[in-house]
């Protein structure tokens, strides 16, 4: 199976892929991850452009992405969460693999840019908290973990967010219709939205 979840920013598209992965067995490949996690040549062609801040090609990130795809934890499947967002990177994608469903998490713009902005990470260990959902802190600004400072990222305020959000639907929900795709509503709880998801994709 040959997934791509995509949805605005605090769907849940990367908790649903980590728990839909580990359940059947899939790899889950985040855009992300998936720069930091490069070796080798290829890393050093990722860093020229890293180190200057300038964005990786699509044409670099697919090469990287078809030898991912290569190793024995894809043998199953696997789940892109987040590539590709555009279609430049759709028509990129295409020449290495094939893609079976799209999954579209879908909230609204206000349920985002509530869910993002009360976002809260840890300095020393990395946990992700939300003090208008859970996982809340006990304790405000520390960290259940390991006590770290609990701190917002500069780009989680609300106008950073709503040209973010921009952005998705012009660009990312313009894919959907590249692909035989699903839409599951994300306000519902983790654990329906996953079971919708398995129902939808056929995996049930």
């Amino acid at each position: 199976m040959r997934l791509i979840f995509v949805g605005p920013q605090g769907s849940g598209k990367g908790t649903q892929a980590k728990r839909i992965a580990k359940r059947f067995g899939f790899c889950h490949i985040s855009s992300g991850d998936l720069l930091r996690e490069v070796t080798g040549d290829l890393k050093l062609e990722v860093d020229k452009f890293m180190n200057k801040g300038d964005l990786v090609p699509d044409e670099l990130i697919v090469r990287i992405l078809k030898e991912r795809l290569k190793k024995v934890d894809c043998k199953k499947g696997f789940i892109l969460d987040g590539f590709p967002r555009n279609v430049s990177q759709v028509k990129e994608l295409a020449k290495i693999t094939d893609i079976d469903k799209v999954v579209e998490i879908s909230i609204s713009d206000e349920e985002s840019i509530k869910r993002i902005s009360g976002r809260r990470n840890c300095v020393k260990c990395g946990a992700i908290f939300n003090v208008n959902s859970s996982p809340r802190p006990k304790v405000e600004g520390v960290c259940d973990k390991c006590g770290g400072e609990l701190v917002q990222r500069a780009d989680d305020n609300e106008k950073a967010l709503k040209e973010r959000l921009k952005v998705y639907h012009k660009e990312t929900e313009r894919i959907l219709k590249m692909y035989k795709f699903m839409r599951v509503n994300g306000n519902n709880s983790i654990e329906k939205v996953e079971a919708d998801i398995v129902e939808g994709v056929g995996l049930g």
